[in-house]
């Protein structure tokens, strides 16, 4: 794949199987062993993914991901100890794009990794008609997936960039909650339809003026979502 993948925990051992595995599929993989050192490679590389334990030293997992977007939309996948429904929403709100709980089976971290770089890959092949939108004071660059709100660049992660360009492209079309989930995450995505709505927040939290009186992502009641400008 050519893919460069940065692995953070502190166990070695898990970081030594992941490497090892993602290595024989052709990635190029970095390690990091706390939140510090992970920020800094972030920081100093590019990275096709990230790989992020929320339990680490000096800065936690979730400290790492909140602040990487504040740089980088790179896609993060949360590694968590924990089966708690909520910590794997808050991994969610930092801007994290999935998760997986531990202990995982390789095979689904690479099925997920895999899955993610390929919906990535569908998105740099647009035709030339769609890299640019424009809906009233609303750009999205699709090719560079970037989005711009009367010039000024809103930085977003890359699901909730999906979801904008997924709903801007298709004006007043309704989405269930579980058709954004399947069109977005996949099929395959184990999480549930709170995944959506925590996004659509976030998402509003960046775009609108109000998020409370959307301008941009309304919610049609008992349905879903819809993109329109008002």
């Amino acid at each position: 794949m050519g893919k460069r993948v940065l692995v953070v925990d502190d166990e070695k051992l898990i970081v030594k199987g992941i490497r090892f595995s993602l290595e024989q599929d052709g990635m190029e993989v970095d390690c990091a062993y706390d939140g510090q050192e992970a920020l800094e490679m972030a920081q100093a590389h590019t990275y096709d993914m990230i790989l992020l334990d929320v339990m680490l030293p000096k800065l936690t997992g979730f400290e790492v991901c909140q602040q990487i977007r504040d740089f980088s939309n790179v896609p993060i996948v949360m590694l968590t100890a924990k089966g708690d429904d909520m910590d794997k929403i808050l991994g969610l709100e930092y801007g994290a794009d999935d998760y997986i709980t531990k202990p995982f089976n390789i095979l689904e971290v690479k099925a997920r990794i895999k899955a993610i770089m390929r919906r990535m890959g569908q998105k740099e092949k647009k035709p030339e008609a769609d890299k640019i939108i424009e809906q009233s004071d609303m750009k999205l660059d699709c090719e560079g997936r970037r989005v711009f709100i009367s010039g000024k660049e809103i930085n977003l992660t890359a699901k909730e960039f999906e979801l904008l360009e997924l709903m801007i492209k298709t004006p007043n079309k309704v989405y269930s909650r579980e058709g954004l989930l399947k069109l977005v995450w996949g099929e395959d995505y184990p999480g549930d339809v709170r995944t959506v709505d925590v996004h659509i927040r976030r998402l509003r939290e960046k775009i609108e003026k109000s998020p409370s009186e959307p301008r941009y992502v309304h919610t049609k009641w008992g349905v879903g979502y819809y993109f329109n400008v008002e």
